[in-house]
């Protein structure tokens, strides 16, 4: 998915504007929660997120999305990983 692309679809979901986050290489976060709704698109890098015993990669283009609450562990790329993140809730 493309920049504009993506900002249209969270106007539609009724996110504010989305910010741009840059996370360093090889840094893992133990498991967390946030107390609001995220949805990024990731610009640059790579990052995987773990929800219990499923883990997935995600790389420039994709877009990933985690509930408000929902624990989930994060590890950055070689590269560290940049994001676009609407965040609302």
């Amino acid at each position: 998915m493309n920049r504009e692309a993506f900002t249209d679809m969270l106007t539609k979901e009724g996110f504010p504007d989305a910010v741009l986050v840059t996370r360093e290489a090889n840094v893992a976060m133990e498991v967390h929660t946030h107390p609001f709704e995220a949805k990024a698109l990731i610009v640059e890098g790579e990052i995987r997120i773990r929800v219990g015993d499923e883990e997935r990669l995600y790389r420039i283009g994709d877009v990933f999305h985690l509930p408000a609450h929902e624990a989930h562990a994060e590890q950055y790329g070689p590269r560290g990983v940049t994001y676009l993140v609407g965040r609302k809730g």
